[in-house]
């Protein structure tokens, strides 16, 4: 059953009509002829909303009313009177009722009202996770690549999307998505939601790294009043937050086996359970997981369940590091140096030749994220409003390319102690390494610790001779 319903009616027949009514439309219904009975049936059947009648044979709708949102202060109640007296609908508002109804009922109304309390339930409880994102900055044109592995990765974005616009009933498929810290996990997961059907809807994320294990349940599951200590009203999960739309967990790796396994069921079901409920919500929700962790290890260590990571696996999206990804780097340095740019008032910025070969040759081990980082370091720290230095990165290279500190040690130490212009010594320490070398610019740049594309610039800025 979707949603409870609590019926506090002294009149037998229209008590049954309603039950039956709201029960062949999917609701759980529960009902009372007496207001004390109410009230105790409320503490138990902890309803989503409550049709409560003024005149009853024990106390007054308005006492029950007061006495429903001491208990629960989120408590709806939909007030129901034979006598159309304005000044008790207006009182009923004013103690927090949240509608009024005149009878005789038309049911097909009253539908509609409880549709849109329990709607209204739900939204409140989205705008407690969810905050509005703009779909113009989320989308596939937000991976900025060249290179043909992203290339492929954005096919294949695109398929699961042609899949998931095509399909006629059912959720989506489940996507994992993979790739080492900093690589655009989010990034790809805003374009599985804002280029899909599901755009309008909630895009809701949880970081499951983020939250103590034992609060992880209670912030996907959400919880009744009464739950435990602290719950002193009901709290909608994240997953019925994500009614809809997408629900994207992060870090998944991380999570408690305990959680493990309502999670699996959420997958298989499409069904979630409060904590302290006694009934199960159904929910529209795509699913969208992401790690940086190895799952399979995580399986043979009996640390992750393996029917999970197959429900989780349907489709798997793989994101490169920006070190297998060619001239991504530099192409990503230049839309941060022009989106911080502008952010700092800074305009017209561009990277120096040393700063692109710096970014080229970079390990980048933090990947896309580091990379962001460093830019806007550098054009906070730019000295002009024209070039951009990376001096952070120096000395820390490729695994494959060696530091061009030690060699520039070595040779400075062989140069004559009166030469003190930084041109003429770094022009001698390229003459020198070149002669070691008798010209081949390879062996050379090994020598100086720089790439070739790097020192054929300072052969040619110093009017040197190389070999070819």
């Amino acid at each position: 059953m979707a949603y409870g319903v609590l019926v506090i009616e002294d009149e037998i027949t229209l008590a049954r009509n309603i039950k039956r009514y709201l029960e062949n439309h999917g609701f759980e219904v529960r009902t009372e002829n007496a207001g004390n009975n109410g009230i105790s049936a409320f503490t138990e059947f902890s309803p989503d909303l409550t049709l409560l009648d003024f005149n009853l044979p024990d106390i007054s709708g308005i006492d029950v009313l007061d006495r429903l949102r001491a208990l629960d202060a989120a408590a709806r109640v939909i007030m129901m009177t034979g006598h159309g007296n304005e000044a008790l609908a207006v009182d009923a508002m004013k103690r927090g009722a949240w509608d009024y109804l005149k009878k005789p009922l038309v049911l097909s109304e009253l539908k509609l009202i409880i549709d849109k309390a329990v709607g209204q339930d739900r939204i409140d409880g989205t705008l407690s996770y969810y905050r509005e994102r703009d779909a113009g900055i989320s989308g596939i044109e937000r991976l900025i690549s060249g290179s043909p592995a992203m290339a492929s990765l954005k096919a294949d974005i695109e398929r699961v999307l042609d899949v998931e616009r095509r399909m006629t009933a059912g959720p989506p498929p489940t996507v994992l998505i993979t790739g080492e810290t900093g690589t655009g996990k989010e990034l790809v997961a805003r374009a599985l939601h804002f280029d899909g059907p599901r755009q309008d809807h909630p895009f809701v994320e949880l970081n499951c790294a983020s939250i103590p294990a034992h609060l992880l349940e209670s912030e996907l599951f959400g919880y009744e009043r009464g739950a435990f200590t602290d719950a002193r009203e009901r709290k909608l999960g994240l997953a019925e937050a994500a009614d809809g739309g997408t629900l994207f967990l992060d870090e998944i790796g991380e999570l408690d086996l305990a959680v493990q396994a309502k999670l699996l069921r959420l997958l298989e079901d499409r069904k979630v359970r409060r904590l302290g409920s006694v009934r199960d919500q159904e929910v529209d929700i795509r699913i969208i997981a992401a790690t940086n962790r190895d799952l399979d290890a995580l399986v043979r260590e009996e640390r992750f369940r393996s029917d999970l990571l197959f429900r989780l696996r349907v489709i798997l999206l793989a994101i490169p590091p920006l070190r297998e990804r060619g001239d991504d780097a530099n192409m990503l340095a230049e839309y941060f140096l022009g989106h911080h740019g502008q952010r700092y008032g800074k305009t017209g910025l561009r990277l120096s030749p040393a700063a692109r070969q710096a970014v080229a040759t970079y390990d980048w081990p933090g990947n896309v994220r580091e990379l962001a980082n460093a830019i806007e370091q550098a054009v906070l720290l730019a000295d002009r409003d024209d070039e951009v230095e990376l001096s952070p990165l120096r000395g820390s290279r490729r695994a494959d390319t060696p530091s061009d500190g030690d060699a520039v040690t070595a040779l400075i130490t062989q140069l004559p102690r009166d030469r003190l212009d930084v041109e003429e010594i770094e022009r001698a320490l390229i003459k020198r390494a070149l002669d070691e070398a008798d010209g081949n610019v390879s062996q050379a740049s090994k020598l100086l610790g720089l790439s070739r594309d790097t020192l054929r610039y300072r052969i040619k800025r110093f009017g040197l001779e190389a070999r070819r």
